[in-house]
This record gives C-alpha cells, sequence and structure tokens, in this order.
C-alpha cells in the first residue's frame, strides 16, 4: 500500500527538520562567537578621551611654612585612553568625545609599555620640580636660598643612573661626604676617574636609600659620567602625590597650586578653576596633547576658567565650552595676572 500525500509531506518536514537542524546549530555557534570575540578580543586601537578633572591642592604637602587653603577649587585635567573591543570601536566611533587611535601611536614599536609608563611618570615628575622651582624662585628667593642635598631634576638615558635614579631624589652623600649643593656633587662625581665607583646616599621621599655607579663613557657623545642632571635643594621639603598619571602637562596647575597654598590671597574667589599645560624652570608656559578632551574635562567638572597654554588655542576652534571661559597664557606671570584679575560676571 502506498503512503497517503499526507504521511508523505510529513515525512519530507521531518527529512529538512533533520537536515537543517545541525546548520542552525552552526549558525548561532558562529554568531556567539562572534559576539563574545565583539565584546572581549582586544584589537591593536585604543580609544582617547576627556578624563577625570582632579583637585590640586590636596595633593600638595609642604613643612615649615604657612599654609593658605583657598576657598575654590583648582583643577588639572587629565585625557583617558581604554584599549577597545570591535564593539568598544564602534562605540567610540560614535561618541563625539571620543577618538580611535592606533595601538602604536601610544606604543611606538620598541617601546614597552612598562617603560613608555616610567617615562611617563618621570615627565610627571620633571613637570613638579619646574613648577616649584619657579614658584620658590618668586617666594623664596631659590636657589640663592637653598636647602641641603642636589636635587636630582632627570637622568641621561644609557648612563648608569638612568632607571636607578629619579627626578625628586635628593642627593646627601657622595663617598661618606656631605653633599651641601648641586655644586658639591658636581664637584664630587667630577673627581672620579672612568672606571671609579661612586657610593651614593640619597633621600626618596623622606628615606635614606644607598646606590653605587661607575663613573664611565655614555650619554649622546660617549662622554665620562654618572648620567644625572641636579639642582640645589629646595628651602624646604615639598611633595606633590599623583600615583601612577603620568606626563608633564599639568605642570602649570602644580605651580598655580603651590602659589595659592603659600601665599595669602585667594586666587580662586571662591571660584573653580582648571588649566593644563606644561611649564619650565623659567616659568614658560608650553602646548600639551589632547588640550580639547582636558577643556571637555573642565567643563564637566564645572570651571568656570580655564587656563590654557596660547600655542593651543587654534585646536579649540569649535569646541563648546559652554559658559567656562578659556584663557590663553604663555607664562606663569601671564595666569597670575588672569586668576588675580577680577571676576567677570
Amino acid at each position: 500500500m502506498e503512503p497517503s500525500p499526507r504521511t508523505s509531506e510529513r515525512d519530507r518536514s521531518r527529512i529538512t527538520a533533520a537536515v537543517a537542524h545541525p546548520f542552525r546549530i552552526a549558525l548561532f555557534a558562529v554568531l556567539g562567537l562572534a559576539a563574545v570575540a565583539a565584546v572581549s578580543v582586544r584589537i591593536p586601537y585604543y580609544a582617547e578621551g576627556p578624563g577625570p578633572a582632579h583637585e590640586v591642592t590636596p595633593l600638595i604637602r609642604f613643612d615649615d611654612r604657612q599654609r593658605y587653603d583657598p576657598g575654590g577649587r583648582l583643577l588639572w585635567t587629565t585625557v583617558q585612553t581604554e584599549p577597545l573591543t570591535p564593539l568598544g570601536a564602534a562605540m567610540a566611533w560614535l561618541d563625539p568625545n571620543r577618538e580611535v587611535i592606533p595601538e602604536d601611536v601610544l606604543y611606538p614599536p620598541g617601546v614597552s609599555r612598562e617603560q613608555e609608563a616610567q617615562r611617563s611618570i618621570s615627565q610627571m615628575d620633571s613637570s613638579k620640580l619646574d613648577a616649584a622651582t619657579v614658584v620658590l624662585g618668586i617666594l623664596e628667593d631659590y636657589p640663592g636660598d637653598h636647602g641641603a642635598g642636589a636635587l636630582v631634576t632627570r637622568t641621561v638615558p644609557g648612563c648608569p643612573a638612568d632607571g636607578e635614579l629619579f627626578p625628586g631624589d635628593v642627593i646627601v652623600e657622595i663617598d661618606g661626604r656631605p653633599i651641601g649643593s648641586q655644586l658639591a656633587a658636581s664637584r664630587a662625581i667630577g673627581r672620579a676617574e672612568a672606571g671609579e665607583t661612586l657610593d651614593f646616599v640619597v633621600d626618596v621621599d623622606g628615606e635614606r636609600e644607598e646606590a653605587s655607579f661607575v663613573r664611565e663613557p655614555c650619554g649622546v657623545e660617549d662622554e665620562l659620567l654618572v648620567g644625572v642632571a641636579l639642582q640645589d635643594g629646595f628651602p624646604f621639603d615639598v611633595a606633590i602625590e599623583t600615583g601612577d598619571v603620568g606626563g608633564p602637562s599639568a605642570g602649570l596647575m602644580w605651580a598655580v597650586g603651590l602659589y595659592e597654598l603659600l601665599t595669602p590671597d585667594d586666587l580662586t574667589a571662591g571660584r573653580t578653576i582648571a588649566g593644563t599645560g606644561t611649564i619650565d624652570f623659567e616659568g614658560n608656559v608650553g602646548p600639551i596633547g589632547g588640550i580639547r578632551d582636558k577643556v571637555v574635562a573642565a567643563e564637566r567638572a564645572g570651571a568656570t576658567l580655564f587656563l590654557a597654554p596660547a600655542d593651543n588655542l587654534p585646536e579649540l576652534a569649535g569646541v563648546d565650552t559652554g559658559d567656562m571661559r578659556v584663557v590663553p597664557v604663555r607664562t606663569f606671570d601671564e595666569a597670575l595676572d588672569a586668576l588675580e584679575a577680577p571676576p567677570t560676571a
């Protein structure tokens, strides 16, 4: 007896379903893997955008001087980067306040992330020293009035002290002799012959540490060096806590913050003031990267005035700063003038 047409149709449906079932499973598996990859697989790109704005004055500590905390707030602003997945990249491309950048822009070939992080921290430490040098030069007659020791401001890449001493360390002894100034340290190092070992005692954040260095040919011109740049110790201890945040762009705001804390007049006048910019030991304010992101971060934090390096001003064309006024400055003195001017309505 032949099967009925209905029975044949049912069988054909079962056969079709049986064949299609593995394909559905495979399709769902592929889609599932794609979804997992979209949210978890790293790609060689980063998102860059506005980072947190931090208060300056609570991070600055010093002894032996009167402290005058402001009635308002001083902020230093940052740029935030984060690694991306495919989904994260798509979201970042759609965000007008974030930019997608290749990984090798942040971490050039041949430079490890650890090396880049250490370089960035050293830049931050140098910016603190330059800021303090400017302010103490105005208020304390520094370096004419200086403390004991030789302050490390930087090291020479490839020389013995590189990676062993860091900006902010204070050399207090060399070969058992007390060091009272930058000149004394330079003379002690200069007396050493090629291949001679020098024993240092260094003050690192209030703790004494020992280190030994061989004076040897190194640096760009293969000179006979230990490899440290020095200046006289500050007349009193100044410390600025920034954790693992690096880069030189907070220098201007460190100087503004320290000046604010050491002088009785309130520069903030109750306002929230933000800013950015490198600073050198002569008080010149230099351009920085990520100015647009930092302005956005300041506006989000409620700042009413933003101190910006004058050389960065063209980059801010078209940026909506709301009620926040952007003031371009080229020197620390110009920044003080902007802050000491009567607040505008």
